[in-house]
């Protein structure tokens, strides 16, 4: 394949990433509500509910509360941009990009915390109880969460000699017997405890609540209405896909193309939606039979979720 071929196909796997995270997460979201529906004895309100939710929000005004400055304006913006960001760079569908020399691991965690940082500034910029309750306890999770990804995919690169997330991957394909060693399987349980804690679920959080004394997330995005609500709405259920997609290839990467071929790409974009649907249903079943924490003991999971980090970065240097 020429060079101006090489690019042309890994633009189009970007694009079709693109697609397949913008276009499926909310479906990925109405995915496990109707598990969970279904498991408690209820009938759901069916898989594409969270994209008619959008359509209905993407066509009311936006309303700002009097008091709020432009940090409240570009947070939902900034928040779906880091996204995306990670979405186009991550390697999901193929090892092959036009921009996997971004694709790196401290650059990634950066962006997934300029989103929890602007959505958390948000909150305080409101000046309500609500927002600034909801901020600290989001800078709390994040503050113990982000260093856990760090450790967890560390202890994955420093094999590799590289934080290059394609490298990471490609090296694991290359030596599939890597997902069963000591340092594969303290990162996994470190980065599935950060999953839950990143994305506000069960435990941690209920994205199903308005209480008061239990909400993070909800507590952050309670002044906005509209447009503004429906662009965090989609990047939350993106940063959730990004999230189980990035635990996916990690961890278990077959299926993923390493050319830019359109039938291996086709075959990886099957691949990555069943897994995505199997991931997602499987955190629905669990949190059907969790109960949500009181906030006191999530640092408590968070520094265990590290300690497994720690462990596994341990493991991959003296168990090599």
């Amino acid at each position: 394949m020429t060079a101006s071929g090489l690019t042309a196909g890994a633009l189009a796997a970007t694009a079709g990433q693109l697609a397949l995270v913008v276009g499926g997460a909310p479906l990925l979201v109405g995915l496990m509500r109707q598990v969970r529906a279904r498991l408690e004895g209820r009938a759901g309100a069916g898989v594409g509910q969270p994209w008619r939710d959008l359509r209905k929000l993407l066509g009311k005004e936006a309303i700002r509360p009097d008091g709020s400055s432009w940090v409240f304006t570009m947070a939902p913006l900034l928040l779906l941009a880091s996204t995306l960001v990670i979405t186009a760079v991550a390697p999901f569908l193929s090892t092959v990009s036009p921009v996997e020399g971004v694709a790196d691991l401290f650059a990634v965690v950066s962006l997934l915390m300029l989103g929890t940082v602007a959505l958390a500034l948000a909150g305080l910029d409101t000046g309500t109880a609500f927002g600034g309750m909801g901020a600290s306890r989001a800078v709390t999770v994040a503050a113990l969460a982000e260093p856990t990804i760090l450790l967890a995919v560390f202890a994955l690169s420093a094999r590799v000699g590289s934080s290059n997330l394609a490298d990471i991957v490609e090296s694991t394909l290359t030596t599939p017997a890597q997902v069963l060693s000591p340092a594969s399987l303290l990162a996994a349980v470190a980065f599935a405890v950060v999953i839950i804690a990143e994305a506000g679920r069960l435990p941690v959080d209920n994205p199903a609540t308005h209480l008061e004394l239990t909400m993070i997330h909800e507590a952050m995005v309670l002044e906005y209405a509209g447009r503004d609500l429906a662009m965090i709405e989609l990047a939350s259920a993106m940063r959730l896909t990004v999230l189980l997609g990035l635990g996916a290839n990690l961890f278990m990467p077959w299926g993923i193309a390493t050319t830019v071929a359109p039938l291996p790409l086709l075959g990886a974009a099957v691949v990555f939606a069943v897994k995505l649907g199997v991931l997602g249903a499987g955190l629905a079943v669990f949190e059907v039979f969790v109960a949500k924490w009181r906030l006191f003991r999530v640092p408590e999971l968070l520094a265990g979720s590290f300690l497994f980090g720690l462990l596994a970065v341990s493991a991959s240097f003296f168990l090599a």
